[in-house]
């Protein structure tokens, strides 16, 4: 296994040489060519020259000479052996290199002085270092750019030049905008300016796909890192770019393939699932005609109970009533035979409500109820139904209605009347003598409403909830008589015609029923 410098990040090789700079046994330092000024010094090199102060450094190696590159030489011929006095007066000896190099412009002279003449393994490896750093930009395997505080390139390596396809010479000074889409300048400009502001070493753009340009126009995926450095020049910008185009040919390709993998698992799915269905289906096609074989003996047994009590009653009246008007012949018993005449009467309607009832129920189980939607008077069909309803009114009882709007409705006027009778005929039902029943009616461009109002015996909350279901009533009201399957009827008849019920009620108070008709939606059909 090959272990290599160059295999590691660049960020930590720079930590690798300047740990090497710091432990290194002799003297290490740089200095500008043109101003000569002293711009790195290590701390063995302060401790030989007897002072950490910048000024007296500076005299000792203008003295000595000391860091002054020959002109067009990039490293010293052979290593040289010099001496030197501190500023304790002590003198010593060394061997002594220097290595010249330019950066953004400038030139700069780094050299060494080794206390140890003997030891050259310590010279070679400085030089070596040395010239690892100084390599470092331009041979690293990625793209490195280095940009100062207003966003203009100062410092490009090789491997970046040639991904973007530029001379270095047309990127020097130009804004990092030049190689960043056009779609992205203004966000960019933004973000970099953040980054001065609040520098830190990470990666860029987290979580989004970023995209560089060349100088032909084309783009390629990269990725970028981001460190930062500041000397006395100003604050600079490190980026690191890593061409991805292979990466991400790689990933859509494993992702196409997941792909078509999932299809295949989803169909497979999709047949498996199919022929569940298929046993599902016929396992609840079984359940449910076991289940309405189940609800209909039970509706069988609620309905012979409550036939046989509820026929018994008129039955009997009827019978009664036969008898005893067999009882009065003579002409002078003629009212009391028109009395029982009317008992008769009025039984063998109770019965034909009734098996009306049942009937309708019937009919709406079955899907045959048919909807027919005319146009006529609203309020000629309510006053024709308290008119006809008006022997069963109570004693003192009153029956009051009020229209608002239109009278003219489109609905059914069979079923809007069958509706009326039921909600009146309980209102007379479970109000006592005396009683006064409201009817409203209320009609706008796209709705009408229906509203029964009394002051009867009402209903608990409880009752409230089960009121439509079939062959339910109240707790109070098992002495009335009734089927429990004439509110269940309305709702369903409602609900053919758009209609919406609703009820409120309180015990001993009364009780309100609101239809609520939308004018505008297609009717449902059974």
């Amino acid at each position: 296994m090959n272990f290599s410098i160059h295999d590691l990040d660049i960020n930590f090789q720079l930590s690798v040489f300047a740990a090497v700079l710091e432990r290194e046994p002799g003297l290490v330092a740089v200095r500008e060519q043109g101003s000569g000024q002293l711009l790195y010094i290590n701390e063995t090199g302060m401790k030989m020259l007897g002072t950490e102060d910048h000024a007296a450094l500076q005299a000792i190696l203008d003295k000595h000479a000391l860091g002054i590159c020959r002109p067009g030489t990039e490293k010293s011929e052979t290593s040289k052996e010099r001496q030197w006095t501190n500023l304790a007066g002590v003198t010593f000896s060394g061997l002594y290199d220097d290595i010249s190099f330019r950066h953004a412009g400038k030139d700069y002279c780094a050299f060494r002085i080794n206390t140890l003449p003997s030891d050259t393994r310590h010279q070679q490896q400085l030089s070596k270092e040395l010239q690892r750093f100084g390599a470092l930009f331009d041979y690293a395997s990625i793209g490195i750019l280095v940009t100062n505080k207003e966003g203009e390139i100062v410092l490009i390596n090789d491997f970046a030049l040639n991904q973007f396809g530029y001379q270095r010479q047309e990127l020097t000074g130009q804004k990092v905008e030049v190689l960043i889409p056009a779609r992205a300048h203004g966000r960019h400009v933004g973000h970099r300016d953040r980054f001065n502001d609040h520098p830190q070493n990470r990666p860029m753009g987290i979580g989004l796909d970023l995209f560089a340009v060349r100088k032909d126009g084309s783009e390629f995926p990269v990725e970028i890192s981001l460190s930062h450095y500041q000397n006395e020049e100003g604050a600079f910008v490190i980026a690191y770019v890593n061409n991805i185009t292979e990466r991400k040919k790689a990933e859509e390709k494993v992702e196409r393939l997941n792909n078509e993998l999932e299809q295949m698992v989803e169909d497979r799915t999709l047949q498996l699932r199919k022929a569940l269905e298929q046993l599902e289906l016929s396992k609840e096609e079984l359940t449910l005609a076991l289940g309405k074989e189940k609800e209909l003996n039970e509706l069988k047994t609620r309905f012979v109970s409550m036939a046989s009590h509820e026929f018994r009653t008129p039955l009997s009246t009827i019978l009664s009533s036969a008898f005893l008007v067999k009882q009065y012949a003579a002409e002078a018993d003629q009212p009391k035979r028109n009395k029982h005449i009317q008992r008769i009467v009025t039984s063998v309607n109770l019965l034909t409500d009734i098996l009306n009832d049942f009937l309708s129920v019937g009919r709406i189980e079955e899907g045959k109820i048919q909807v027919r939607m005319s146009s006529f008077d609203i309020a000629d069909n309510i006053n024709t139904v308290i008119q006809e309803m008006h022997g069963m009114i109570k004693e003192g009882q009153e029956i009051s209605y009020f229209h608002t709007g239109s009278p003219e409705v489109l609905l059914d006027p069979s079923l809007m009347k069958h509706i009326i009778m039921n909600l009146l005929g309980n209102a007379i039902k479970f109000s006592g003598p005396g009683a006064t029943i409201g009817i409203y009616t209320k009609k706008d461009l796209h709705s009408f409403q229906l509203q029964v109002k009394d002051n009867g015996i009402g209903m608990s909350q409880e009752d409230q909830q089960h009121l439509f279901e079939r062959f339910y009533r109240g707790a109070n009201v098992s002495n009335i008589q009734g089927t429990g399957l004439g509110l269940h009827i309305v709702s369903k008849y409602s609900e053919l015609m758009n209609g919406r019920i609703s009820c409120e009620s309180e015990l001993g108070v009364g009780t309100t029923f609101t239809i609520d008709f939308s004018l505008n939606n297609e009717t449902a059909s059974y």
